[in-house]
């Protein structure tokens, strides 16, 4: 039984969205409620600009990106063909101008989507009332606009944002750190029933705004040689949490970063399965429309826009393409008992090929996939010798020498490795606090965890300032620099550079391919 709302579809549509949702259904997909909005094309530009949200807080950027879509829609370049929220209930926009072959392949994708958002592990902590959150969100943002001033609080998002990536990708399964609940106040003396409370609930990070500590005059002082505990006591993943607890915020600034963090939060699952994402969206919209959905009139025009979606290039990885052949690899593996002990010894390639066991347990092993893993475990566990040689992958690099891109190497381990490399931590540097109180000054230390590829220094430098500007102390930042160690540095007035000793080289490459 249907359970999706028609939203503002015309009766096609609206009997196409029912149809196709029965043949998902009849798959065994596993959604939550979904409404498709059917908008122009300078309407979906927007909402995509402000990352599939048709409401958010006030930025500049968000009209920047906007531009950028608009322009290339307009020149021919690119074009949106749907767009999903991950949401209870979810929210996906179809463009009108779409025909309608184009209409019922985009919703068989889009139930792909939503099929993943609601049983992948890796979303399971998200927020499925986002889109409410969101307009939350742009609700508290304009109104300190309106208190502190438009120009104030820009400012301040634009120094946010410059860091958002500074979380913990982890942090939602991996518990590093004792927390406790925003209710929970039993670390504190039994109060007095015959009093009124003074304390109110509160997160950790606005505890000191919301029930200010009262000075205790009494109190006993603390001796000179007891030597403070480090701050954190364990290098911290999480930047951005860090800030809000130690760093000299206003209440309003902390809002504000708090609200960039809690959305980093909720996209940063869609950055670590991209591949399988899509890939899982593109194996189902292939199969519902080749096996239900089309009619003899609509191959060849089906075949031409899939085939465009799956084109893959020369200098870099289709996700789409990635994704689906490795979903099909996987399902025909199992389906001919291609797995286990026996399977991997085997080294003849004509055995290997003709391997069928009759295992049928091909459909069950995709939706088991589709659960458990993200791109990163996705690749390192299913992506085979056979499945490199096959689709022809190869690793590549810059040759000074002849100044230009060349293939490196198309040896299996190598491909494998740079993949997982590009994929560790959604391909960005990991980036942890182990000081807050470097020198015994209030300085706040830094160090990246160096993986063979350097930080580019002028978006390091731009980072400083922005930390900087949260911190109101000098920051430092320990990383590598030409194969040796180096601290860079910000005081609030100019940068410094001290290189250290050199580390042991290692093999350097850009891309995989």
């Amino acid at each position: 039984m249907a359970n999706s709302s028609l939203g503002n579809l015309p009766p096609e549509l609206a009997e196409m969205q029912v149809e196709i949702e029965e043949y998902a259904r009849g798959h065994n997909l596993d959604f939550f409620p979904t409404i498709f909005e059917l908008i122009d094309a300078d309407q979906l530009n927007a909402i995509a600009a402000r990352g599939g949200f048709p409401t958010r807080y006030p930025h500049w950027r968000f009209g920047m990106e906007y531009e950028q879509l608009s322009k290339g829609y307009r020149y021919g370049l690119q074009k949106i063909y749907e767009m999903v929220i991950n949401n209870d209930p979810c929210y996906a926009y179809l463009m009108r101008c779409n025909e309608r072959l184009d209409q019922k392949l985009v919703m068989a994708h889009v139930y792909g989507h939503c099929d993943f958002f609601k049983n992948n592990q890796c979303f399971a902590p998200t927020n499925r009332k986002m889109m409410d959150e969101m307009a939350n969100h742009g609700t508290r943002i304009r109104r300190y606009m309106d208190e502190v001033g438009v120009e104030e609080v820009e400012n301040f998002i634009d120094a946010c944002l410059s860091i958002e990536d500074l979380i913990d990708i982890h942090a939602p399964f991996i518990k590093r750190r004792d927390t406790t609940s925003r209710y929970d106040f039993s670390g504190n003396p039994e109060p007095d029933d015959s009093a009124p409370s003074t304390r109110f609930p509160a997160k950790n990070y606005m505890e000191r705004f919301i029930n200010p500590q009262q000075e205790d005059n009494d109190a006993e002082t603390t001796p000179e040689d007891v030597t403070p505990p480090r701050l954190p006591e364990n290098p911290e993943r999480d930047v951005l949490a860090f800030l809000l607890e130690h760093a000299p915020l206003s209440a309003w600034q902390s809002d504000v970063l708090a609200i960039v963090r809690d959305e980093a939060y909720y996209f940063s699952p869609q950055g670590q399965t991209k591949i399988m994402n899509e890939g899982w969206a593109s194996y189902w919209h292939s199969t519902i429309m080749i096996r239900q959905g089309l009619t003899a009139a609509d191959v060849v025009n089906y075949c031409d826009h899939h085939s465009g979606t799956m084109a893959s290039s020369p200098t870099q990885l289709n996700p789409y393409k990635v994704g689906i052949e490795l979903f099909r690899d996987i399902e025909d593996r199992w389906n001919r008992g291609g797995f286990g002990r026996e399977y991997a010894e085997c080294d003849d390639d004509t055995t290997r090929k003709q391997w069928n066991t009759n295992a049928g347990l091909g459909r069950e092993k995709i939706f088991e996939v589709r659960q458990i893993h993200n791109d990163q475990t996705f690749i390192d566990e299913f992506l085979t010798l056979d499945f490199v040689r096959e689709h022809k992958f190869f690793r590549f690099g810059y040759n000074p020498s002849s100044e230009a891109y060349e293939i490196e190497s198309r040896e299996f381990p190598k491909i494998k490795q740079q993949l997982l490399q590009s994929l560790t931590n959604s391909g960005r540097p990991i980036i942890a606090v182990v000081d807050g109180n470097y020198k015994n000054r209030g300085e706040l230390y830094l160090e990246h965890a160096y993986a063979e590829v350097e930080l580019q220094l002028d978006k390091a430098h731009d980072t400083l300032i922005n930390l900087h500007r949260l911190w109101k102390r000098p920051v430092h930042l320990e990383t590598v620099l030409e194969e040796a160690q180096a601290v860079l540095s910000y005081d609030g007035s100019e940068h410094k550079l001290e290189r250290g000793s050199a580390i042991e080289a290692a093999d350097n490459s850009e891309n995989a391919a």
